[in-house]
């Protein structure tokens, strides 16, 4: 509210006394005043838009008013801002909307400058998956701008307001009529044809590169100015003005910004999938992490050797002890100490700096998966994929060895070889010789070409870091330190980082609010490994996918003519994988909406406004969701064998 209250706010007051309390003026645009207002039966606040009295006086004014208000109505989705309800008062024609506490995607640029390349990719994508599901109910929001997106208070999340001037798609939209802000609208617009979800599309890149550079393409001293540049000037590359912003992310923005809407991305699905894959680059290991992996990787690369000496130590202390010999078991039971003692030691010593550098016991589990696939692939390539018998004669040399070496070298301390037959002698001088000699060979071996060379370069930590033993190591080296704010975990996929957040917000919760959904981590981690195998399937279908164009291209290429009705199989094929992956990619965007809902519930409870029987529900429909993406990936695999056997 202004300093002295006009007299359409008094009026308005007076219209809604015993509904809605007016607070304060929120903000004000071409077709409405926003009022932060309190729902008095309720008692929740509220955002009130106004359609001024100047228009609503006019009936095609308050016409469009109203079909805004019932459009915006029909929207339900976490991204996009909720209608409660539309309503008349008098003369005053107003709809009701939740209140979001935080600022525009505009103020936060016009008070910060440009934003950080990972956090404008992440806002892009939050957007595109709004409009995403307007466009697939039907509605163009025509309006796109920073000012029309807000950022909530601490969730961060991102949602699109003010559907002012959106329409239902249909033949009437093209009517000439040109309605938007000029510095966002898409050639098509602004030439007053017909438009699409793709002219959204063309604002949203707009809006991306004004976030990454804080200036707009295209402005002009009026208008019309600003139209005609809209229309007729092509943008320069995002990387000729920006050119510190990824590569991959600059090319998604230009994309965006395309004169022709076939030459953009086709809807908020494919912007959101390119925008994942752009932060693909962020999503690179930390330093701090790839640090630990490679000291993790090459100082423990002769762990299982170490382990097998050790053990031989303290079982030759048993067996002196068993003898009577206490001096000789209480040296080498000091050395099979210390031995032991060690690798704890230093895996202590490098968790806790990890630690100190605000990374945890996930952060590192998610590094060394993403190290283990890169290396793998790199292995696989230089392989040509396939596994061959030296792989299996390594492993044998390597754990044969040490195996062999373990009992020849107990054997001698627990028998007098003196006493021994010349044979059996010879024999355990052959396993502990044969064995040394075996594991030393098998180390160049593996090296060349097992795909894991060693434990500690396959799955072998990972199972350890997971382990009751690994999470109680993240706890003793954590001994002492104080709390160190988390580091950005802007390459974890966006399940791990939702999920995690969640799991937070439950650790949070007083434990007798916890008591009453215990299985909740549970089925975070359910949805987690749900949302991984569906990216997998996209992957797995995209590589099908191309494989049947190669094929189709090289018959094209090719001098004989294809067999009857293959081409037409290839194509149907080609179709129906491309429908699966289409629901594949639905699945992840449901799967990701569950896990966000799951999370927003926590932060509701934190605040005072969720309650358990709402947070029941959304767990129980997540467990649903979870039996059904089973039932589908099952179905997948089976329709893949048969296709094998095709």
């Amino acid at each position: 509210m202004r300093d002295s209250p006009d007299l359409e706010f008094l009026a308005l007051q007076e219209a809604l006394v015993g509904r809605y309390s007016l607070e304060r003026e929120i903000g004000r645009g071409g077709m409405g005043i926003v009022y932060l207002a309190r729902d008095l039966q309720l008692d929740r606040p509220v955002a009130l838009k106004l359609l001024p009295a100047a228009y609503a006086t006019q009936p095609s004014f308050r016409e469009r008013f109203v079909r805004e208000a019932r459009t915006a109505a029909r929207l339900s989705q976490p991204n996009i801002v909720t209608i409660h309800a539309v309503e008349e008062a008098g003369d005053f024609v107003f709809f009701v909307m939740a209140y979001v506490e935080g600022e525009t995607l505009g103020q936060r640029v016009r008070s910060r400058g440009p934003l950080p390349a990972h956090e404008v990719a992440r806002i892009l994508r939050e957007v595109s998956w709004a409009l995403a599901y307007a466009h697939a109910q039907g509605v163009v929001h025509r309006d796109v701008k920073p000012d029309n997106i807000l950022l909530e208070s601490g969730s961060g999340r991102v949602l699109v307001t003010d559907f002012g001037i959106a329409d239902v798609i249909r033949g009437a939209t093209a009517s000439g009529e040109i309605l938007g802000t000029a510095e966002y609208m898409s050639p098509e617009q602004a030439g007053g044809k017909a438009v699409d979800g793709r002219s959204d599309i063309y604002s949203l890149g707009v809006v991306g590169r004004y976030m990454l550079t804080g200036r707009l393409p295209f402005e002009g001293t009026t208008a019309a100015a600003t139209l005609a540049k809209q229309i007729t000037e092509v943008a320069p590359p995002l990387s000729s003005v920006a050119p510190e912003v990824p590569r991959k992310l600059a090319q998604v923005v230009d994309r965006c910004l395309a004169k022709e809407p076939g030459e953009r991305f086709g809807d908020g699905e494919e912007l959101a999938e390119a925008l994942g894959n752009a932060l693909q680059e962020r999503r690179d290991i930390p330093v701090p992490l790839r640090v630990f992996v490679m000291k993790n990787r090459e100082r423990f690369r002769g762990l299982p050797l170490w382990l097998s000496l050790t053990f031989g130590y303290v079982a030759s202390a048993v067996t002196f002890v068993v003898v009577g010999e206490p001096f000789a078991a209480a040296g080498m039971g000091f050395i099979g100490w210390m031995m032991g003692l060690t690798p704890v030691a230093m895996l202590s010593s490098m968790v806790r700096q990890l630690l100190r550098s605000g990374y945890s016991r996930e952060d590192l589990l998610l590094a060394f998966e993403n190290d283990l696939v890169r290396r793998r692939e790199e292995m696989d390539f230089e392989r040509g994929g396939r596994k061959t018998w030296i792989d299996g004669f390594g492993r044998t040399l390597l754990y044969g060895g040490v195996l062999s070496m373990t009992v020849g070298t107990v054997t001698a301390f627990v028998v007098d070889l003196s006493t021994l037959p010349g044979a059996v002698f010879g024999m355990v001088v052959l396993l502990t010789a044969g064995g040394f000699v075996a594991s030393l060979g098998a180390l160049p071996v593996a090296a060349m070409r097992l795909r894991n060379p060693l434990p500690s370069t396959g799955k072998g930590w990972p199972k350890f870091w997971k382990s009751r033993l690994g999470k109680w190591l993240f706890k003793a080296a954590g001994l002492g330190l104080d709390r160190v704010p988390s580091a950005s975990a802007a390459y974890r996929p966006t399940e791990m980082a939702i999920g995690m957040a969640a799991e937070r917000l439950f650790e949070e919760l007083p434990g007798e609010l916890q008591k009453s959904f215990l299985e909740l981590p549970s089925v975070l981690r359910i949805l987690e490994l749900d949302a991984e195998k569906m990216r997998a399937r996209v992957r797995a279908l995209d590589r099908l996918i191309d494989d049947v164009d190669r094929e189709g291209s090289l018959e094209q290429k090719g001098s004989a003519a294809a067999a009857p009705g293959v081409t037409d199989r290839r194509e149907s094929l080609a179709e129906d994988l491309e429908r699966a992956r289409d629901a594949a990619r639905t699945r992840l965007g449901e799967v990701l909406a569950t896990l966000e809902t799951i999370r927003l519930g926590l932060l509701r409870m934190h605040a005072g406004a969720g309650n358990v029987e709402s947070m029941t529900a959304d767990l129980s429909s997540a467990r649903e969701m979870s039996e059904d993406i089973e039932r589908v990936l099952q179905a997948g695999r089976e329709v893949e064998k048969l296709l094998g056997r095709d």
